[in-house]
């Protein structure tokens, strides 16, 4: 199984877009449709009628998903954005490396 260059919990930094530059936490990750939903980034609204559940109803915001591409892994050392490099670690497993400080990425 390929080892996965973005994955849940990772900080990363939006490339492109209207919330281009900021910095968030991925939260959910779909692989099949190489999408990625970053908290706090691409806050959309949703209207909701009242229902029973939900008796005021009115505007719900929510963090709609990004392309895998428009996001870059914040880098360690710097917090700037990052490729990501898939190394044998001393133990043999494969480790995430930053590619500009040469940092490991913990996960």
């Amino acid at each position: 199984m390929a080892m996965a260059k973005i994955k849940k919990g990772d900080t990363v930094v939006v490339l492109a877009g209207k919330d281009k530059g900021k910095t968030g936490e991925v939260t959910r990750v779909d692989p099949k449709a190489d999408k990625v939903v970053v908290s706090g980034v691409n806050v959309r609204v949703r209207h909701a009628k009242p229902t029973q559940a939900d008796p005021q109803g009115g505007k719900k915001p929510f963090e709609a998903p990004l392309h895998i591409s428009n996001v870059a892994l914040a880098d360690p050392k710097t917090g700037k954005p990052t490729r990501v490099r898939i190394e044998a670690g001393k133990d043999g497993k494969k480790v995430r490396v930053a590619v500009k400080s040469g940092e490991k990425v913990d996960g």
